[in-house]
């Protein structure tokens, strides 16, 4: 019995830490099975966007002494629109892939703190010729884990360092995330790239104010050459987004979930090798729906 608790405590560390450390900024998730489908209407960009996901993780057994290696991996497919005029042929901006792999390892460092460290190489890209090395990009990051989940109001602080190759920062960046259960009905995240606030209804249902980051950065394969004579081989899309959100719990660990609202901000850019900016090509706010099937640990 205690070892399938301290199992699945594992499984709560890593997939919570893959998810809000290496892979894209849409959520601090604790998920270890996800189908999700997102939609973000046309706006007055002409811009419109589709994204499926599917992610999975798998925890390891290393030794006695409860080291684990864990394994996964998470796609994303982007279906992309564009129904306003620009000045450059958009055949390279229709469609994007990112594929993720995650390495990570746990040990537990004493008592109150756990050691949780994260390796994610990335394959970024539209993949028009099969796949190139700037196509792959590099994430990592490490963490200290801390939880009372047993607490008369539980908490959970996580403390670390990530260091993301695409953000065009050379140096690891600061990482905190705390939450707390102060109520029986009520919760609260404090973080990046996620906050909300969720009222527990009952077991089964759940509502959610969130604010989050959306976003991603990925190579163009062929250059995009514009009529100033710059030239973009980069693309990057970044959002803040308030939504409402409802969860329906099948079970303590398999639930449904819906997310409607707006992005508050929202940037579509083609940039060049160095990251620096080249041409805008959407900078007005959507509706966005997000929907999708999960297995998590809470």
């Amino acid at each position: 019995m205690k070892t399938s608790v301290y199992h699945k405590t594992i499984w709560k560390w890593l997939t919570f830490i893959v998810a809000l450390c290496c892979c894209n900024l849409s959520a601090q998730s604790t998920d270890i099975f996800r189908l999700e489908y997102l939609n973000i209407p046309e706006n007055e960009s002409g811009i419109k966007t589709q994204r499926y996901k599917a992610l999975v993780n798998l925890p390891i057994k290393l030794n006695d002494k409860k080291d684990y290696l864990v394994v996964g991996t998470e796609y994303n497919r982007f279906d992309m629109g564009y129904s306003g005029n620009l000045p450059f042929d958009k055949k390279e901006m229709i469609r994007f892939h990112v594929i993720d792999f995650n390495i990570g390892y746990i040990k537990k460092w004493n008592d109150n703190w756990n050691l949780v460290t994260i390796l994610t190489p990335r394959l970024a890209s539209n993949l028009l010729d099969g796949v190139t090395r700037d196509d792959f990009f590099m994430n990592t990051s490490a963490v200290f884990w801390k939880e009372k989940s047993k607490a008369d109001k539980p908490f959970r602080l996580v403390l670390g360092l990530t260091y993301n190759s695409t953000t065009g920062i050379p140096v690891p960046l600061p990482l905190i995330h705390y939450y707390r259960r102060f109520s029986p009905d009520w919760s609260f995240v404090i973080g990046v790239p996620k906050s909300n606030l969720k009222y527990h209804i009952n077991k089964k249902h759940s509502l959610e104010l969130a604010l989050f980051l959306d976003g991603y950065f990925m190579n163009l394969q062929n250059n995009i050459e514009l009529n100033n004579g710059l030239i973009a081989s980069r693309i990057s899309f970044s959002s803040l987004v308030g939504t409402l959100g409802y969860q329906y719990n099948f079970s303590k660990t398999v639930s449904f979930f819906a997310l409607a609202g707006s992005t508050l901000v929202q940037e579509g850019k083609l940039r060049n090798r160095e990251r620096g900016e080249v041409y805008l090509f959407n900078n007005d706010s959507n509706f966005y729906i997000r929907t999708g099937f999960k297995i998590g640990i809470f």
